[in-house]
């Protein structure tokens, strides 16, 4: 495909990627429903309910705001060669093609940062801020920032390297090379998240001795799950929202709980969604999970090393001559469409495989106590009850909470409190 053609696809590309986000977020906004359900009404009253449903909205029209103004931005810059453009300016300061890459990728990523700066300031401190979420001081905002920045220069910086040189060095065959590297460092970072880039965020306290502590570590021994050490991580200094993750392979491994998690639930609570997360390692989604992430990144890499040294992806985005991160850039976009494909696929797997969790938990543990935990944590995160089925089918990782509620007492034989 001549330049001009290339340039007309990924510009139609983008358009309908927007359009179509777009009306998936205008069936979700108008889903919405004054009623609360019946097995709800426990939870939320007449106000709370209100307040969940104007968040939504809230955000639904923000996320509106600033998704346009990235389409119109990314839709002029592609439309009027501002790549190719740029492109020709910074080969003036680079003879080396690695160092013009990342020259060119990295001065993009500040630019894009700083231009995404004020819509992040503003979720922060206004929308987060007046549904009572918000945590995150203005130092800590900025400090955020700057630990960010450096992680994504050392970390993002160094594999773009490696990965620009194995192109340049081996030609069409650099993918499975990479792509062996990037499976050994997402099972390091898998390993070693919580040890080395957790703690540049928060602070991880070992949970003191207690019955919390009593209990999950009887339960560990009730369903044979090696469990090394249990953290609370200060998740409060940033927002009032909880959650709860493992970290960790093979036979120890380690449960970090959000310090507002514990403070909102109860002990039987905490132990049920507990339960949940070692489902997940007992029924192996993570070892599944970090399979399918290698087969999808293979995929993507394989069909990047057909075109990568396409000069007409470079020509399509206004450069005068091929340049690998261009034809890298372009090709990102045109390979969007499988990217969606293979996203929604790893959509529906994630649902079932917390359909799963819970059905151990609730065989394990107990049903209604998960039932009561997930429940508590939709109403303090005000999550949305009534989400389109279109929505749902393609973004959420999750089932809706009251599909959940449903399966849970199919599963543990229980009937709704």
């Amino acid at each position: 495909m001549e330049a001009p053609s290339l340039l007309i696809l990924i510009l139609a590309i983008i358009s309908f990627d927007f359009v179509f986000e777009r009306i998936l977020e205008y069936l979700n906004l108008k889903s919405q429903r004054d009623d609360i359900p019946e097995s709800m009404r426990d939870f939320y009253d007449d106000e709370k309910y209100k307040k969940s449903q104007d968040y939504y909205r809230t955000s639904a029209r923000f996320s509106f705001i600033t998704s346009s103004f990235s389409f119109v931005l990314s839709f002029a810059l592609l439309a009027l060669g501002f790549f190719g453009w740029y492109d020709e300016i910074l080969r003036s300061y680079f003879d080396n093609e690695i160092l013009l890459a990342l020259a060119f990728f990295g001065s993009l990523f500040v630019a894009s940062d700083i231009l995404n700066t004020p819509f992040q300031l503003y979720a922060t401190f206004v929308i987060e801020e007046k549904f009572g979420f918000n945590k995150t001081t203005p130092g800590l905002f900025i400090t955020d920032k700057i630990k960010g920045y450096l992680l994504t220069v050392i970390i993002g910086g160094g594999l773009g390297w490696v990965f620009l040189w194995l192109i340049h060095t081996l030609g069409q065959g650099f993918w499975i090379y990479f792509l062996m590297i990037v499976a050994g460092f997402m099972l390091f970072m898998n390993m070693f998240y919580t040890t080395l880039i957790l703690p540049l965020f928060n602070t991880l306290t070992p949970l003191e001795d207690g019955e919390l502590k009593e209990a999950i570590h009887s339960y560990c021994e009730k369903v044979k799950f090696p469990l090394a050490n249990i953290f609370i991580i200060d998740g409060s200094k940033r927002t009032k929202k909880a959650n709860a993750f493992f970290s960790g392979l093979g036979k120890k491994k380690k449960v970090v709980l959000y310090d507002t998690l514990v403070e909102n639930h109860t002990k039987e609570e905490l132990l049920a969604i507990f339960a949940h997360e070692v489902g997940h390692f007992k029924k192996k989604h993570i070892v599944y999970g970090y399979v399918i992430s290698i087969a999808q990144i293979a995929l993507t890499l394989f069909i990047l090393s057909l075109m990568v040294f396409n000069e007409n992806l470079s020509l399509a985005l206004g450069a005068n001559e091929m340049g690998i991160h261009l034809n890298l850039l372009a090709f990102g976009i045109l390979y969007s469409p499988i990217s969606h494909i293979t996203g929604i696929f790893t959509m529906l797997l994630s649902r079932k495989n917390e359909y799963e969790a819970d059905a151990f938990a609730s065989g394990t543990y107990d049903g209604n106590a998960l039932k009561t935990a997930l429940k508590k944590l939709s109403v303090d995160n005000l999550s949305n009850l009534y989400p389109h089925p279109a929505f749902v089918f393609f973004h959420y990782s999750h089932p809706p909470l009251l599909k959940r509620v449903s399966a849970i007492e199919q599963v543990a034989g229980i009937k709704e409190n």
